[in-house]
């Protein structure tokens, strides 16, 4: 696929996954073996679209109401580069911290490997702190 081709899979990513919650769309877009490090807690990597969907229903029940904003979208070869945004609010405790009913906004930049329409590995570097500082949480809170 083309480089254009990859980006609108990474766009339709966000707009269908975080934005409209369809779960769907992670096994249509993710390879059976996907590689995903930085989207969960630091170290931990995702294998697989099954993984993935546990980490995205942990985060959407923590915040269901999550809009994503892409800032910036571009690639070159076989990788997609988009920055984002996001606003939500904390309603639920899947996250293992009691509901705050904050809204949030954080920012973070992910970068996708894609081969034959699917993203088979991808990087996230997301602004964990700021979403803890704007929930009131310290870092010791969830260590």
């Amino acid at each position: 696929m083309s480089v254009d081709e990859n980006v609108l899979l990474l766009r339709r990513w966000f707009k269908e996954v975080w934005n409209e919650g369809r779960v769907q769309t992670i096994y249509d877009l993710l390879d059976e073996n996907f590689i995903g490090i930085g989207q969960d807690q630091p170290g931990v990597v995702i294998h697989g679209p099954a993984d993935f969907v546990a980490l995205f229903n942990r985060l959407r029940g923590a915040f269901p109401d999550m809009k994503f904003t892409i800032e910036d979208a571009f690639g070159v070869d076989d990788k997609v580069t988009a920055r984002w945004s996001a606003v939500m609010t904390h309603t639920g405790d899947q996250l293992g911290i009691p509901p705050t009913n904050k809204a949030v906004r954080i920012t973070g930049i992910t970068i996708g490997r894609f081969a034959k329409g699917k993203v088979v590995e991808a990087w996230d570097n997301w602004d964990q702190l700021a979403l803890m500082q704007q929930l009131s949480i310290s870092a010791s809170a969830t260590a």
